[in-house]
């Protein structure tokens, strides 16, 4: 029978485990605080959705003023994302996410003393996106690159699911406590669970296995226990690949088409589907709920995405993916009523499917263009420009409704967006056609 083994901080060879039971490795721990983390920072992304209301019947203030912070927030979520790994390379991940943390709750805590708009701009809008910002894709790649051989598509893809499902799980509880209690209770609970996430990731969070004595899940017996190694200011190098990056039409291609994707997910549905449900009569809390279950189909769509990516063109899977969410946005205005009917469910099903099956194709479509050294930063900031679409959408949309009365047009433009990233998809160069960029 072979004997289990586990590895000892500072020993080189594998020990027997008393009683025959093995302790978990250092990197499951690691994914654990990771994943608490980022779904963490997903529901405290969730709740400007279910306060547009609220503030406005409070302060007065416009749909598009309030909605200007979650522009913010979005924006920031997106342009920290890329340079999150030169943070975490200079300070360590353990504590770069403790205070993003810390911003996340100060963020969301302050607000209960807010009197003018441009106070909402800076803790919802600059804090909170720094914040979650910090804990972003980038944090996902260094997660799985420093602590997974084995699994590491596997974890990459929970974590993923994590933080896109997280935000829209936490909008019932939101919701809830803003309906019952007040906004600025809904607040208080937010920052006060960010600063209980601070000693998990204090405890279980750990920069590299060289720090408790170990390597990597995965990886070779004989492998001695290394920290991750510094190729440079990583930074620089994130600029330099979007300097080379923007030269390319292809990029232009991808990032366009996932600014559209960014635009009809995080900045319209995820920002502004609540306030528009509660505008055909449907209660916030209702309203919630449908979107979080679009975030449980979400971890559905994401897994089968994945799947077909390896067995059909990425190209014509995201084309396939806009045009169908396009359609589903065109019929959502007369899908609104005051109970949740049929086909409203069927909506919510569908969409949850596709929020973010667009991800794993679009990843394949970097790395296949340029490269499994450069692809991952080209899609740190194809990434970018999908939440500058959400953030464009987030502010556009509130707009319209507070000049239209009404968000129809806003699902409009929408669909018709999709229906451009879906030729956009198509367009973008075949396999063979790569591009080289400089390192």
């Amino acid at each position: 029978m072979t004997e289990l083994r586990e590895w000892v901080p500072g020993d080189r060879k594998r020990r027997p485990v008393r009683g025959g039971l093995r302790r978990p490795h250092w990197a499951w721990l690691v994914a654990i605080a990771a994943f608490v983390a980022l779904i963490g920072a997903a529901g405290f992304r969730a709740a400007p959705s279910v306060l547009i209301d609220p503030l406005h019947a409070e302060f007065g203030w416009s749909r598009g003023t309030i909605s200007a912070a979650v522009s913010i927030n979005l924006l920031l979520y997106g342009l920290i994302s890329p340079f999150a790994a030169a943070l975490m390379e200079r300070f360590g991940m353990r504590r770069v996410v403790a205070w993003a943390l810390l911003l996340v709750s100060a963020g969301s805590g302050l607000t209960v003393f807010m009197t003018a708009s441009w106070q909402l701009l800076l803790t919802w809008g600059v804090l909170v996106g720094v914040g979650t910002g910090s804990m972003a894709l980038a944090f996902v790649a260094t997660v799985t690159s420093r602590w997974f051989v084995r699994h590491r598509g596997l974890v990459s893809g929970v974590l993923t699911a994590a933080g896109a499902a997280g935000q829209l799980v936490f909008l019932p509880l939101v919701a809830m406590l803003a309906t019952d209690h007040g906004w600025r209770s809904a607040s208080l609970v937010i920052a006060a669970v960010a600063l209980v996430v601070v000693p998990v990731v204090l405890l279980l969070l750990r920069d590299n296995p060289a720090d408790v004595g170990t390597t990597a899940l995965g990886a070779p017996e004989d492998a001695s226990p290394e920290p991750a190694s510094s190729t440079g200011n990583a930074a620089a190098r994130a600029v330099r690949v979007l300097r080379d990056a923007v030269r390319s039409p292809t990029f232009w291609l991808l990032a366009g088409g996932f600014a559209i994707c960014g635009a009809s997910t995080n900045g319209l549905i995820g920002t502004h589907f609540v306030p528009a449900a509660h505008d055909h009569g449907m209660p916030h809390t209702t309203a919630a709920g449908l979107l979080a279950l679009v975030g449980i189909f979400d971890v559905v769509g994401t897994i089968a995405s994945g799947w077909l990516t390896d067995k059909v063109d990425p190209r014509k899977l995201l084309a396939t993916y806009y045009v169908l969410r396009g359609a589903s946005l065109l019929v959502l205005p007369m899908l609104f009523a005051p109970t949740t009917e049929p086909p409203m469910w069927a909506f919510i099903v569908f969409y949850g499917l596709d929020w973010v099956a667009t991800v794993p194709p679009t990843v394949a479509l970097c790395r296949e263009r340029f490269g499994n050294a450069t692809g991952p930063i080209v899609f740190g900031w194809v990434f970018a420009s999908h939440q500058v679409g959400a953030a464009i959408a987030a502010f556009g949309a509130g707009v319209t409704r507070d000049q239209l009365g009404s968000y129809d047009l806003a699902w409009y433009v929408a669909g018709g967006l999709c229906a451009l990233a879906a030729i956009m998809s198509l367009r973008v160069p075949h396999s063979n056609e790569h591009v080289t960029l400089k390192h």
